[in-house]
């Protein structure tokens, strides 16, 4: 992945050579909290440690993806979202760097974030000649439809979503008569329906995204898919009435911090630099995931988890005496 590029305000504020504003003491600082759980950890990590650790008035406010970007870019608040994916924000974000109204600041999840159509492992062990999207579909009998045994399915996730445009525009670009598509009204509903056939060892293929927490509790294989083409991305693949679609498939996606304009002189060049360097993987996420998942905890429980459990990775990203500020808060 490639790493994210300094803005010249974001580069004189780490490296000392800034006006005076930048190198005062972090500030007010408010963090976006997106509403999936990767997002939620990282912004209630990104608060303990910069309030504990760096002195910063560090706040949470709940957002949305489109009207938080939209705001950070035209009222340059909240200052930071901890978790965002670039390449989905679409044209209004593009404008927004463009006029230097918004920044990506750090990386968030250093692997990114990755969707698909996903075996389940087990599947995958027993038919290793199974690796990509065509060689499932060849073998409806490994994944049979609920409703009609004899055709394959493949599980598609809500509607307003995405993926499941991309989902239902591959199934029909593929045209395969072997195969049903079968919808799923939410994401719990997906997430049960994925756990039951897990439980009950059966084969399906279901459209998911990496990391999650449902991941990290029940293995599951990626297939590889067709060649990315990113004009045909936007002609149509992600455009759920155009009706000739051809096949095309999901690649990584960066998850970086977004800074509004000022927020790295609000942070100052301590609290910039800690924001730079850290990121954690997708497995190391989902390990924070999976125990929110478990307990029903909140971000601010997952975050307190994190750092009391996973100190190899955290404090390699600050300072020795900002580490034991923050261990101490997070008791």
């Amino acid at each position: 992945m490639n790493k994210f590029l300094l803005s010249a305000v974001t580069a004189a504020a780490l490296f000392g050579v800034s006006s005076g504003a930048a190198q005062a003491a972090c500030g007010d600082i408010s963090l976006s909290v997106f509403s999936w759980q990767s997002a939620e950890a990282m912004a209630n990590v990104d608060q303990l440690i910069l309030s504990a650790g760096y002195g910063c008035n560090a706040t949470t406010v709940a957002g949305d993806t489109v009207p938080t970007i939209t705001a950070m870019i035209e009222k340059a608040q909240p200052d930071l979202a901890s978790e965002a994916t670039p390449s989905l924000l679409g044209e209004v974000y593009a404008k927004g760097t463009e006029e230097g109204r918004i920044s990506q600041i750090g990386t968030a999840i250093s692997d990114g974030l990755i969707s698909g159509w996903y075996i389940p492992q087990y599947v995958a062990d027993a038919h290793p000649e199974i690796k990509s999207v065509e060689e499932a579909m060849k073998h409806p009998e490994l994944f049979p439809s609920s409703e009609d045994p004899s055709k394959g399915a493949v599980i598609q996730g809500p509607q307003g979503w995405g993926d499941t445009v991309v989902t239902a525009q591959l199934f029909k670009a593929l045209n395969n008569p072997n195969f049903v598509m079968v919808p799923t009204g939410s994401a719990a509903a997906l997430d049960g329906v994925i756990s039951k056939a897990y439980e009950q060892k059966q084969g399906m293929i279901a459209q998911y995204w990496s990391p999650t927490s449902l991941l990290a509790k029940y293995k599951m294989v990626r297939l590889e898919g067709p060649a990315r083409d990113d004009a045909e991305w936007a002609r149509c693949t992600t455009k759920q009435d155009c009706p000739d679609p051809k096949p095309n498939y999901w690649k990584q996606d960066e998850m970086v911090t977004l800074a509004s304009k000022g927020a790295v002189d609000k942070l100052g060049p301590d609290a910039a630099a800690y924001i730079a360097k850290r990121s954690w993987t997708q497995a190391e996420v989902s390990a924070v995931m999976l125990w929110m998942t478990d307990n029903q905890a909140n971000g601010a429980d997952g975050a307190k988890w994190f750092i009391k459990n996973m100190p190899d990775v955290w404090t390699k990203w600050v300072p020795a005496d900002v580490a034991e500020k923050v261990k101490a808060a997070a008791q």
